[in-house]
């Protein structure tokens, strides 16, 4: 069943959060031989964990791009039409977000920033209990829309829908492989698999695992745990909309065993009413297996005193997707991986195809960063030209600065410019 518990149930609210972290240690002494392995063995070490656990029978990882653009060729009319939809929608909004490279003159001097891509990125593409065509959309777009000239995708057990997308973006470095193998393979690059500078994307505990213990090898965008949502319930909520709070609450439990589903309201009566909701719901779940559990051990309604409070408890929690009632909250809320605003804009429609990124810190993460972006595949190399006049404008500054620190050369060469 959903709990419903007060704001001032602070014992209930530290469990909340505490099952949201992730329980490295174990997940860690897992995955370092399999590093190790990788990094010594290269190719021969990750076929046979291909073999071993993604299911793999052919006699390469590389998935041929032929094969690739043949899978989308099968796919469903209706699911071509929705991956088409989706991919536009998602390359518009990283077109927006890409840097662009600059000049000013800024006192005197001629300052600016150029953008250059990264060289080699690689994403990873959950192929568990459910294959995640879009995440492939949602990591390879971005990298497209940057320049990143290789491009790499590792999926385990790939599945149809997986590969007709692959073909659909023209990916022609796919690999049939999975888990920490997976990113070692990136990490270290073996005899098939290109080394890459960033890999991005979510997975299980253990591709997270492998990600923290090999970042500053390779760059990797963030450690991701399981999948979350905290809503905020409009002040004037219906029946009605219990309805569509239950339903994603529920759309959020049927990812992981491991989710979390969080709603904050003033009203206990709409507590009763989403409470009541969920558990019809749940009756004709295809999913209730997995969203019954995650509603049972990590969910709850949690009763507040005001709008305020929400606001409080919903930047105290950092959410990885956050739902509130309409724009006014938007200048209140300080940490979310994506915000969700109003009725009509469910989380499952970013998860999808309205465009911002659905691969999103979790667990507090989003106190540091937002969600994945065209940002993570590109540098900002700031630039700057100074002539005779601007130097000598900043030359006291500079030699004073550099005197101050002990730094005797710095300061000498600006004055063997200026000197005589």
């Amino acid at each position: 069943m959903l709990k419903i518990i007060g704001s001032t149930d602070e014992p209930a609210l530290e469990r909340l959060l505490k099952r949201r972290q992730t329980r490295w240690d174990r997940a860690e002494a897992t995955v370092t031989p399999i590093l190790e392995a990788v990094r010594k063995r290269g190719d021969r070490a990750l076929l046979e964990y291909a073999r071993k656990f993604d299911g793999l029978e052919r006699a390469s990882l590389r998935i041929p791009a032929a094969e690739l653009t043949s899978a989308e060729k099968e796919l469903p009319k209706d699911l071509r039409r929705a991956i088409q939809t989706a991919s536009r929608q998602i390359r518009r909004f990283a077109e927006l977000q890409k840097p662009r490279s600059w000049t000013k003159s800024i006192g005197g001097a001629k300052l600016g920033q150029i953008v250059r891509p990264l060289s080699s990125v690689a994403a990873y593409v959950p192929g568990g209990r459910y294959p995640l065509p879009s995440t492939l959309m949602m990591t390879i777009i971005p990298a497209q829309v940057a320049d990143v000239p290789i491009v790499s995708v590792a999926s385990p057990g790939p599945s149809p829908a997986t590969l007709g997308v692959a073909g659909h973006l023209g990916v022609s470095n796919f690999f049939h492989m999975g888990g920490a193998q997976a990113i070692a393979a990136f990490a270290f690059g073996t005899e098939s698999v290109p080394r890459a500078e960033r890999i991005v994307g979510p997975g299980n505990i253990y591709v997270a695992a492998a990600k923290k213990l090999l970042a500053g090898s390779v760059g990797i965008d963030f450690l991701a745990g399981p999948t979350e949502i905290l809503l905020i319930a409009p002040k004037e909520a219906t029946k009605k909309d219990a309805r569509g709070l239950a339903a994603d609450m529920l759309a959020q439990a049927e990812h992981d065993v491991d989710a979390s589903a969080v709603l904050l309201t003033t009203s206990k009566r709409l507590a009763r009413w989403v409470a009541a909701e969920v558990f019809r719901q749940l009756e004709t779940l295809t999913t209730r297996a997995v969203a019954s559990k995650s509603i049972a051990r990590n969910s709850a309604v949690i009763v507040v005193s005001s709008s305020d409070e929400a606001m409080e408890l919903a930047n105290r929690f950092a959410p990885e997707h956050l739902s509130v009632p309409d724009a006014s909250w938007l200048d209140s809320i300080k940490n979310a991986g994506s915000i969700f605003v109003g009725s009509w804009s469910p989380e499952a429609a970013g998860d999808y195809a309205s465009g911002p990124n659905h691969v999103l810190p979790t667990g507090g993460g989003a106190t540091l960063r937002g969600g994945l972006s065209v940002l993570d595949y590109v540098k900002i190399i700031s630039v700057q030209e100074l002539n005779e006049k601007s130097l000598r404008a900043l030359a006291p500054a500079i030699t004073t600065l550099a005197r101050t620190e002990g730094l005797e050369a710095h300061a000498r060469s600006i004055e063997a410019r200026l000197d005589g």
